[in-house]
């Protein structure tokens, strides 16, 4: 038996925190990872992980195997993506994760024409609205919105992203439509929790700056969500503008105060700094840039 291949399907039992979900992640039956473990288990003569019927977690001993395999096999991969850099053609597998309202609408849009230019490319999407460790959890590349918060990951700026403050129709004939920033401290606001300056809008009005601090505002962490809030009629929200962009054009949302300038978000790539960066990802990054 292979000794790459078990430490493969002891890395992915790790990462995913489960057989059932490394034989997804490998290709392979939950069989077939669990006796690779098993046989790795047996050739080191210890336990890597402490199984019950729920859960599968790693021993002492299995977390510094983890931490020392990993680096492996990352250079075995590396190795093998030389020898297909030779090649006319990419291929191999990318591990991609993204929001996921951005990445089930924009980010796909954008993919298409890379994959089907590509077919031999094994594209692995994860569309999440929470913040995923790159490296911990085995990903070659992060696309994310607004501030970032991880300083030791690479980040390639794709595009900028507009911010729109806008509300339903209806929602401003009720409680009427704001003439200027500080007004928005009487109105219920939609607040993406993902921002760094949590309860706080900052808006431009020629060389002047306008600070809005909200209170009792409506709070969740999906762009998409605080869209359909505010469609709903339950107040104002300061939107991606690829979240609402359909909304403002058919009518169900309106723009707030459209002679202020809002924050501008950037759209980033970013990947780990010790990994190599394959001739696959590398294409998907510049692909990325020139789509956005």
């Amino acid at each position: 038996m292979d000794k790459i291949e078990t430490i493969r399907a002891f890395v992915a039992v790790a990462q995913e925190g489960s057989f059932t979900g490394a034989g997804r992640r490998l290709g392979l039956s939950t069989k077939l990872v669990s006796k690779y473990v098993q046989q790795l288990e047996s050739q080191l003569q210890t336990q890597l992980f402490n199984r019950t019927t729920r859960s599968v977690s790693l021993t002492d001993v299995g977390a510094a195997y983890l931490e020392r395999s990993r680096p492996l096999l990352e250079q075995m991969d590396e190795l093998d993506s030389l020898v297909r850099e030779r090649q006319t053609a990419l291929s191999g597998p990318i591990r991609l994760t993204a929001p996921t309202g951005f990445g089930s609408t924009k980010l796909v849009q954008a993919l298409i024409p890379f994959l089907k230019e590509n077919p031999d490319v094994e594209l692995d999407m994860k569309l999440t609205d929470n913040r995923v460790a790159l490296v911990e959890e085995g990903f070659d590349l992060a696309v994310r919105i607004g501030a970032l918060r991880d300083s030791t990951l690479i980040a390639k700026k794709l595009s900028d992203m507009e911010l729109v403050l806008c509300a339903a129709p209806d929602y401003l004939n009720r409680h009427g439509r704001p003439s200027a920033p500080e007004a928005l401290s009487t109105h219920v606001c939609l607040v993406d929790n993902n921002q760094v300056e949590l309860n706080v809008w900052r808006f431009f009005s020629r060389d002047q700056e306008h600070v809005v601090r909200l209170h009792g505002a409506v709070q969740t962490n999906s762009p998409g969500a605080l869209a359909r809030m505010a469609i709903g009629g339950l107040g104002i929200t300061l939107a991606p503008y690829y979240a609402i962009e359909d909304e403002l054009e058919n009518g169900r949302l309106e723009r707030v105060l459209p002679d202020y300038r809002t924050s501008v978000f950037g759209l980033y790539a970013l990947y780990p700094p010790n990994r190599h960066l394959t001739r696959r990802v590398r294409a998907l990054i510049d692909h990325l840039s020139a789509s956005f």
